[in-house]
């Protein structure tokens, strides 16, 4: 007998407060925080750069991507431009114009530079009027006038590591924060909630990656873990190819980069040092749990396929029992396809359309001209005080 719809936000409810859970996290639950999506920062790199050395390559670069690529594949692709220069003349020819590796490498730490600037402070883009929204003028964060807002990260914490695991005496696991971003909204938020967590490195403000490859994840009591899949602004990559997580500003130690964010070309990819590789890791170990597990994802666009992989080969492991919500504000290709899947019956999509669970939905649709709010990051910190039966408009 099916289960009834109403049974379903009990679920929900249950299973956010299960002892095993991961979180998965990408660039939408920072927008809040004046902290752009891709889009924006794609537009940003390309405006701030404008007029200087890096645009010719940027340009080159652009012209051979799909018209959708973000600045992340333009980092893959000067990537593999590196590579192939390393391997041949030290020089490589984009379209029409060559460039040499060195002008590679120095282009890309400008636009890793940029990158850095705009989550560390906070950029805003311009909107243009519409029938439903105002005009709204750009606003560039700075070192004097920060925009970034760490609010929706706190309140979320506050309520995943307070509220609900009140009474919860099972809960020994550390929540898992699997993430996308390059921002330190997490962290940020865990150490102000005054919450113990593990992100690989040892160390003070200033610290060096000590978690390598392979090696066994931590056994100290701690809250989270935190784990950066495609790096971070404070992370810095040193001339002997070490990794340190280094305060804005500092001059030390000696690095050969700005910052470190994936996807780049370094000496180091795919040995045991390579901290991409053992991000992914841990979260393949995660999901290849056999118990009881949860992976609630937010804020992501399921654009990331290696990613989007990891999940589908771990669910479709007959042994694995993880249950998936996926928070998102509509469907794409890849929750529809989850739902066709062998393992639908794990998949609840919580939408602003409705819920749907499996291939089944939607419940509890909103009312006429309304939509739901409960898949944003708010939301679902609304959810874990409230339930979600609360939230359901």
């Amino acid at each position: 007998m099916a289960t009834p719809s109403s049974d379903y936000l009990t679920q929900i409810d249950n299973l956010l407060a299960s002892s095993r859970q991961s979180w998965l996290f990408g660039a939408g639950i920072s927008i809040g925080a004046n902290i752009p999506l891709m889009e924006a920062l794609t537009s940003r790199v390309f405006s701030v750069l404008a007029g200087k050395p890096a645009e010719a390559l940027l340009s080159a670069i652009k012209e051979g991507l799909p018209p959708e690529s973000h600045i992340e594949h333009v980092l893959s692709q000067i990537g593999d431009y590196a590579a192939i220069a390393e391997r041949s003349r030290r020089e490589v020819t984009i379209g029409k114009t060559p460039f040499s590796l060195t002008d590679l490498n120095l282009h890309h730490d400008a636009i890793l530079s940029v990158i850095a600037e705009a989550i560390r402070w906070g950029y805003s883009p311009a909107i243009e009027e519409t029938e439903t929204c105002p005009a709204k003028a750009e606003v560039i964060g700075s070192y004097k006038q920060p925009l970034v807002d760490a609010t929706d990260h706190i309140n979320y914490i506050r309520s995943i590591l307070g509220k609900s695991q009140a009474g919860l005496s099972d809960r020994r696991h550390p929540v898992k924060f699997f993430t996308t971003n390059y921002d330190t909204l997490l962290e940020d938020a865990l150490a102000l909630e005054g919450c113990t967590y593990w992100d690989g490195f040892s160390g003070g403000a200033l610290a060096f990656r000590s978690y390598r490859y392979g090696d066994p994840e931590p056994t100290e009591p701690v809250r989270a873990h935190v784990i950066k899949l495609h790096g971070s602004i404070d992370w810095y990559l040193s001339s002997d190819d070490r990794v340190w997580r280094v305060r804005d500003g500092d001059l030390y130690p000696p690095r050969t980069g700005r910052v470190l964010i994936y996807p780049q070309s370094t000496k180091y990819l795919a040995t045991q040092r390579d901290p991409f590789s053992a991000q992914f890791d841990l979260f393949r170990r995660a999901m290849a749990l056999r118990g009881e597990n949860i992976l609630a994802i937010c804020g992501y666009s399921f654009g990331d396929e290696h990613i989007n992989q990891e999940i589908e080969l771990a669910m479709g492991n007959p042994d694995n029992k993880t249950t998936i919500l996926a928070f998102a504000p509509e469907f794409g290709c890849v929750p529809t396809k989850w739902r066709t899947s062998a393992w639908k019956e794990r998949l609840y999509v919580i939408a602003e359309s409705g819920l749907y669970v499996g291939d089944e939905g939607p419940f509890h649709e909103p009312g006429a001209g309304k939509k739901h709010d409960w898949w944003t990051f708010a939301g679902i910190t609304k959810i874990l005080n409230n339930g979600a039966e609360a939230c359901v408009c």
